[in-house]
């Protein structure tokens, strides 16, 4: 039996995010494409000797809980293993950017100590236990379970309804990060806030999965897609306002705020227009091209 894996954990992007009123579980219902992007934190997963879950990180510090200790603290419930790992993270994927780092992260985790602990789990196990630990953790293990990259869903509900859809592999992405982060509790009540004044459009008024999937389907020069998140938050993070117009400046075909911030994203037509771009935003921004999945 192994005892160390290395894998990559990918970020995404939302391509168009419907934010609907907030539940009675405390959670808000979503509708968005999600596709994974060629930009991956690298995590290295050993078995130890005791029983336990460390993480190292060199690029930032992680809290005493995180989302490496509740995968790993669901997944001993669950089997009543005692087995105990280390994990090493190289981290390329910003916290607070939109981008999925952390949930990526648990994911891909979990799935690698259900290798070294040879357990085995179906995919619903695995499923039940990313509900545990974090909303964006079901597309993530979706797209481990499909084993496709790049890998594109439509997803509903608070997260946990994924259903894969055609990806898109011509899709010349650049990420920029206008470093600074946004609370994803921040941008929920900021969201519901814009939403309570008058003359906002009814939440969730774009449509069906069926538009969702044409749209992205079209030529991006066409897409209708828009971020719920993308207005209110700019209103209180101008910097990210002023990395998108950058962006769009440069010559996306399209252009918008990444989940609930605070990654931009543009798509290119050509991966040489997208190249150029990249360097062109790097005299201000950390710009990284992320071509594929």
């Amino acid at each position: 039996m192994f005892q160390s894996i290395t894998v990559p954990a990918p970020a995404k992007i939302n391509i168009g995010l419907q934010v609907l009123p907030g539940r009675g579980d405390g959670y808000h219902g979503i509708r968005s494409i999600f596709t994974t992007v060629g930009l991956h934190d690298t995590l290295t997963v050993t078995r130890t000797g005791r029983k336990g879950c460390t993480v190292e990180c060199a690029q930032m510090a992680l809290p005493p809980e995180n989302t490496f200790t509740k995968a790993y603290k669901a997944f001993c419930v669950l089997t009543g293993t005692d087995c105990g790992f280390h994990v090493k993270v190289e981290k390329r994927i910003p916290s607070g950017g939109g981008l999925g780092g952390g949930s990526s992260d648990a994911s891909s985790f979990l799935q690698s100590i259900d290798t070294l602990c040879g357990t085995h789990l179906p995919s619903s196990v695995l499923r039940d236990i990313a509900g545990q630990v974090g909303s964006d953790v079901y597309f993530f293990t979706e797209a481990l379970i499909s084993g496709s990259a790049p890998f594109a869903a439509f997803v509903s509900g608070r997260g946990e309804h994924v259903q894969q859809i055609a990806a898109r592999t011509d899709l010349p992405i650049v990420l920029v990060f206008p470093g600074v982060s946004v609370s994803t509790a921040d941008a929920y009540r900021w969201v519901d806030e814009w939403q309570d004044q008058p003359g906002h459009p009814e939440p969730g008024a774009f449509g069906s999965m069926e538009r969702y999937v044409a749209d992205f389907a079209s030529p991006v020069g066409a897409w209708t897609f828009s971020n719920d998140f993308t207005a209110p938050v700019v209103a209180r993070v101008p910097r990210i306002g002023e990395a998108l117009a950058a962006v769009k400046k440069c010559g996306a075909e399209f252009a918008d705020m990444s989940g609930s911030g605070s990654t931009v994203f543009g798509v290119f037509e050509t991966e040489k227009s997208a190249l150029r771009a990249a360097e062109e935003l790097s005299g201000e921004w950390r710009a990284v091209p992320a071509f594929g999945g």
